[in-house]
């Protein structure tokens, strides 16, 4: 059967309420006086999907929405956008969560735990039937896409997952870990990158695993070889991280799906994370395949 999609994102569908206050972390007052607080569409699974469809790869969503009012919010990001989603209706409502993001760009998500419960799950037969015409699915870890992950290895497409800010010890994280073909990680709460991602590689299927450092760049973990990804210079000033992960995987996996080198897919990942860095968190913007080519070109 022929490939329909090129990347397939399951879970990861929300909406951010974004905060900008002075100073991260925020020490307590009764009140405080701050700019505008403005709700948008836009968590993990959104702007990989985003991502990936403004560097021209056909791209489907799929997850849980509820019969709500941010329901309709990520409803309307994928029409406007022209990204197809396939929506489970969730009764318990659309996720949610409260970005507080600092001066430096940094932010503290506050995720809404009631929207959702343990025993939801994504429909098998729908999850087959769209893997079956992907090229490659992208699983967020968010609930309840660890349960998708027996169906998805069936049809044999390729896998990749974004663990963010693991610690390398919370056991949730480790179904997406192991069972992914790319596993993308932050190091922002990891004692030893690179035990980590060898370890990933040792127990799980991972064919590469990528951590990104922020300023520092990433590091590329391939064929028992750890590479470094430099960092690139945004083009404007650096004022929110919010989404930067989530531009790497997207561009990383525009460059492997499109046959470039590993060296090449981390500086795809590495351009579309640092312009992720200059786009205010209240939007909910990805950088296009003619600028970031641009950027690659020496």
């Amino acid at each position: 059967m022929s490939s329909e999609i090129d990347v397939l994102v399951l879970g990861g569908a929300g909406v951010d309420t974004i905060v900008y206050v002075p100073e991260l972390p925020l020490p307590y007052a009764d009140s405080r006086m701050v700019p505008a607080i403005e709700a948008r569409a836009g968590q993990t699974g959104d702007f990989v999907a985003l991502g990936v469809h403004a560097l021209g790869l056909r791209t489907h969503h799929l997850d849980l929405l509820g019969a709500d009012h941010h329901g309709d919010l990520v409803r309307a990001l994928h029409r406007d956008r022209g990204i197809a989603l396939t929506e489970v209706p969730q009764p318990a409502g659309t996720k949610r969560a409260v970005n507080l993001v600092g001066p430096d760009g940094r932010r503290l998500s506050l995720y809404d735990s009631t929207r959702g419960h343990d025993d939801d799950r994504l429909p098998p037969e729908v999850v087959r039937a769209l893997a079956a015409v992907s090229r490659h699915v992208h699983v967020s870890i968010s609930q309840p896409c660890a349960h998708a992950f027996p169906v998805l290895r069936e049809t044999g497409v390729t896998l990749s997952t974004d663990l963010h800010n693991w610690d390398g010890t919370q056991a949730y994280h480790e179904q997406f870990a192991y069972q992914a073909d790319v596993v993308f990680l932050s190091t922002a709460e990891l004692a030893d990158p690179e035990k980590t991602m060898r370890r990933i590689a040792e127990r799980g299927r991972a064919e590469v695993v990528v951590a990104t450092a922020g300023a520092e760049g990433a590091y590329q973990l391939l064929d028992g070889e750890l590479t470094r990804i430099p960092a690139v210079t945004p083009s404007a000033p650096v004022v929110d991280s919010n989404g930067a992960g989530d531009a790497f995987a997207a561009g990383y996996l525009f460059g492997r799906l499109t046959g470039e080198p590993p060296a090449r897919c981390g500086l795809f990942g590495a351009i579309a994370g640092a312009h992720a860095c200059t786009v205010p968190a209240t939007r909910a913007d990805v950088i296009g395949r003619e600028e970031l080519l641009r950027a690659a070109t020496p």
